[in-house]
């Protein structure tokens, strides 16, 4: 079952990453994510985007599940040294020309890995970084391979979706039905239960909310005024998260997950 899985989701991803350089034969005009998606938009990328600027200068970091590359730039220009990890070889290609066009192939290295099965050696990251490849993993196996790449002193820095908002669930199940996402990925979105996992392998976590309602104005970003209205709700939103009931229905959650904990040691002192 764990291979089956894994092989559709390399098929999926190898399917996008294909259509990506077969509509976009020019480095250049590949941008965002498989679906034209610029993160930088919404106020959750720019916040996760910051604690990274923050931390990665002169670091190790692990791009986790790293896909197309999206996510890799951005800690090399910063001065991170990078490795990137994927199961999905026509992803790796485009991540590959995504740094070469950005002048970074010495800074970003990209390499076929399993996520739940490393072969890094125990602590050698400093920051391991996850732009939503949860969904593709089982996070029992996920999360204690993260911890053990970890420095004792470093952290996992990650931006996901939740998946307690009973209409952001609707949609996920009509992109299943349409093939836009795998089934697996479909209905193991994050949950804060799974915070209570992460609890087991790291000492310290920090989660932020994001978009309660400014949502809505995803499927209209490319339209104009979209902007607009997109900051107009993500103001809306500040307010409303800091309500503690309503953060469990954010469509997206930032977390720093700090101090791994190191079994291995603990039983050796």
């Amino acid at each position: 079952m764990t291979q089956e899985r894994k092989q559709k989701e390399i098929e999926y991803y190898d399917y996008y990453a294909e259509r990506m350089l077969k509509s976009f034969p020019e480095e250049g005009k590949r941008v965002g994510d498989f679906e034209g998606f610029k993160p930088l938009i919404l106020d959750s990328f720019k916040f996760c985007y910051k604690l990274l600027e923050e931390n990665c200068f002169g670091k190790r970091l692990l791009d986790y599940g790293c896909g197309n590359g999206i996510h890799s730039i951005f800690p090399a220009k910063n001065g991170a040294e990078v490795v990137g990890i994927d199961l999905s070889e026509m992803s790796l290609e485009v991540a590959k020309e995504r740094a070469g066009q950005a002048g970074l192939k010495e800074r970003i290295k990209f390499l076929k890995m399993d996520c739940e099965t490393m072969k890094f050696s125990d602590n050698f990251f400093d920051i391991v970084f996850d732009g939503g490849t949860f969904s593709s993993l089982d996070l029992n196996k996920a999360f204690p391979e993260i911890s053990r790449v970890l420095r004792p002193e470093g952290f996992l820095i990650g931006i996901e979706t939740l998946g307690h908002n009973p209409l952001t669930n609707l949609k996920r199940r009509i992109n299943r039905i349409f093939k836009k996402r795998t089934e697996w990925a479909a209905t193991h979105i994050l949950k804060l239960e799974d915070f209570k996992l992460a609890e087991r392998y790291f000492e310290k976590i920090e989660v932020y909310y994001f978009h309660l309602v400014s949502w809505i104005a995803f499927p209209f970003l490319g339209l104009p005024g979209s902007q607009i209205l997109l900051k107009l709700l993500e103001a809306v939103d500040d307010i409303l998260l800091r309500f503690s009931p309503l953060r469990r229905y954010a469509f997206k959650v930032v977390f720093m997950l700090s101090n791994p904990k190191k079994p291995d040691a603990e039983k050796s002192v």
